[in-house]
């Protein structure tokens, strides 16, 4: 009832409904596959390069990484009401990042790869606004393409 009153969410920005949970959970499917591929590229640097992808993904044009884009989501600053840029990006991707950079460890970095996706997944299921610690961080939520009215 106060979120209706005040017309703000924790972004300041105003409550904007979340994307599904499976469109999300879809499209960062398609992302991995992407981080996959880049990896068997060139071993070492495919590597990397699906490190910078998993970071800037969400910074590309309109702020859509592949997978958002194929499925019609996109990651947005409700308080500027903007796209997320590579900033943006780069900031609420540290924590699958950090997995990423744990999961060539055996048994532990698995562990603590699969428990950090587990909690962002948990985190998109669980709040309001299908916010994860990346969000939080970073300010930015995921919506459906062209659900918020954009700065030009």
């Amino acid at each position: 009832m106060s979120e209706e009153g005040s017309g703000t969410g924790p972004l300041g920005g105003g409550v904007h409904p979340k994307a599904r949970v499976l469109n999300r959970f879809i499209a960062k499917f398609v992302d991995l596959i992407v981080v996959a591929a880049a990896g068997q590229v060139v071993p070492p640097v495919g590597w990397l390069a699906g490190l910078a992808y998993v970071l800037i993904g969400d910074g590309l044009t309109g702020g859509q990484s592949l997978g958002k884009r194929l499925i019609g989501l996109q990651t947005v600053v409700p308080r500027s009401r903007e796209v997320s840029g590579f900033r943006e990006s780069i900031i609420r991707n540290l924590p699958l990042a950090l997995a990423y950079l744990l999961f060539p460890i055996p048994y532990i970095g698995w562990a603590l790869a699969t428990a950090v996706v587990l909690l962002e997944a948990l985190l998109i299921i669980g709040n309001e606004q299908g916010l994860r610690l990346g969000d939080e961080i970073a300010h930015t939520q995921v919506l459906d393409a062209g659900q918020l009215d954009l700065r030009d």
